[in-house]
Parts: C-alpha cells; structure tokens; sequence
C-alpha cells in the first residue's frame, strides 16, 4: 500500500505534559512533606513520625505510657481543685493501665478521702505502701484516714512512720508531728476522761 502525500503531511503531534507535570508535581509534594515534617506543629511539640525500626508493640506501650501521664496530669489537677469523683475516674485509668504505680494508689486514697469513703481510701494507701514500703505520703494519707475511722493507734503508727520517711523539709511533717501529739495526748487520756473533764 502506498502512501499518499495528503496521509504523510499530517500535522506535527503535540507533546502531551500530563504525565511530566504529574510527575514534577509528586516529587515537589515529597520534597515539601520532607521539609515540613521536621517543622514544629501547630502547640510547639515536634511532630512525631513513626519510627520504622519500632514494633507494634513499641508503639502500643509508648501510647499507653503517654495515656498514663496525661491521666495521672489530669488527676493531680482535679485533686487540687477538689473535683474528688473526677480525680477517681482519672485515677482508676491510671491504675487499670498500670496497676503498679504506687502514686497512683495514694491520690486514689486521698480522692476517696474526699468523697468520704474512708475504708476504700485506707485500701489504697495500704496498696501504695505495698508496691513501695517507703511511699511517705501514702503514710501520710493511711494516718489521716485511720483516725478518721476511730482507730487512733494504727493512725499514729502510720503518722510516725510518715515523719520517719519523709524529708525535713517537707511541709507535712509539722502537721504531722502536730497531729501525733494531740492523737498519743487523747489516746493517754482514753475515752472515759475525755467526758470527766466536760
């Protein structure tokens, strides 16, 4: 078959720049990603990127340890602003995912302190000084509750091992060696003086 003239002056064919600009377009994308991912994010955290090299696992603990601390952050606030019922169900996130964190056990006794439910407290402080004898302040929290339960000479044998535990300096221990004298001063006296000298 023979080619005629009309079929072999066919217009010069249009380069089609689809493709190269798709393909420009990916890598300026790749190379801006690469550039912004190290930038600071929005709160001022560095952004994290998932660590290839790290397992499943590494990342399932890594997420629970974060959990861990942001609960127990939230807590202590709430502690401090006496929202008691909140602190507990922060709390209790907080020992579910890590039921060996004694500070964990002692802001649960003082929340439950708060709300009055002093025998669930005193279980709490008694589980923080289980997991770690030298907790002072769970001693603290044990004494405090075991005297308001009537039960003066556990509340002083666990003030005194509080003020034997704790630091100098530490505020509580003047309140501590405080109550410990009024405490041995009412027991010494027993129940049937208190009501002779009214």
């Amino acid at each position: 078959m023979h080619r005629t003239r009309e079929s072999s002056s066919r217009a010069p064919r249009r380069r089609d720049w689809r493709v190269p600009g798709l393909l420009a377009t990916l890598s300026a994308i790749s190379v801006l990603g690469a550039v912004f991912s190290g930038w600071p994010a929005e709160d001022g955290a560095e952004q994290r990127r998932p660590d290839p090299a790290r397992s499943p696992m590494e990342h399932a603990v890594r997420a629970r340890s974060d959990e861990v601390r942001v609960r127990f952050e939230q807590a202590v606030v709430m502690l401090h602003a006496r929202q008691y019922e909140h602190a507990a169900t922060a709390l209790h996130r907080v020992i579910e995912l890590d039921p060996a964190l004694p500070e964990a056990h002692v802001n649960m006794g003082y929340a439950l302190l708060g709300l009055g439910r002093h025998e669930a407290a005193r279980d709490f402080f008694t589980g923080a000084t289980d997991i770690r004898p030298g907790q002072a302040n769970a001693y603290y929290g044990l004494a405090i509750t075991n005297e308001a339960l009537g039960d003066l000479p556990a509340a002083i044998g666990a003030m005194r091992a509080f003020v034997h535990l704790a630091a100098p300096e530490d505020p509580f221990v003047r309140k501590a060696r405080a109550a410990l004298w009024e405490w041995q001063e009412a027991q010494n006296r027993g129940p049937g003086r208190d009501v002779a000298r009214r």
